[in-house]
């Protein structure tokens, strides 16, 4: 059985910066190839179990990354790609969804997991929302879950699947 917790924070002034800063450089990719999306997804989520987009062609991930509501976020040290955050804003305008967000595991342990998590949301506000959300699941790293709550995220909904 895997617990999915979906997570939201409504009011701005919620948010829990981290107190770490980002030691990496976050660069928004905007022009993508589908192997490098495909190896983002991977190396971040290979070790959670990240299968949904595994079957995706190059045409999908080239789709996803060209729709005008969707961002690719890379955090990079010394050079090389240390993880990787997708934000999606819905049709409502309003809400938008942290879709996927991880480090690679090379750069697991770094302390830079709340940190870039801060950079992600602080880019969540600046495209105009107004509920943040995110979901987790027990297949995740350990920490996902304490991660979103310590930045003010709230649980709103419990499945199990």
């Amino acid at each position: 059985m895997i617990t999915v917790w979906h997570l939201e924070i409504l009011d701005r002034a919620a948010f829990q910066r981290s107190a770490e800063p980002l030691r990496f450089r976050l660069e928004r990719v905007t022009a993508p190839s589908a192997a490098f999306l495909r190896f983002l997804y991977t190396a971040t989520g290979g070790d959670w179990s990240w299968t949904d987009r595994l079957p995706w062609t190059d045409a999908e991930w080239l789709a996803r990354q060209a729709d005008p509501a969707v961002e690719f976020w890379v955090a990079n040290d010394d050079g090389a790609p240390a993880g990787y955050f997708e934000l999606a804003r819905h049709e409502d305008g309003r809400t938008v969804e942290l879709s996927y967000f991880g480090l690679l595991p090379h750069a697991v342990g770094k302390k830079q997991g709340g940190a870039m998590l801060t950079a992600a949301v602080d880019r969540m506000w600046e495209m105009g929302a107004r509920r943040v959300y995110v979901n987790t699941c027990s297949l995740d790293h350990p920490r996902a879950l304490d991660n979103y709550q310590r930045r003010g995220f709230e649980i709103f909904d419990v499945r199990e699947r």
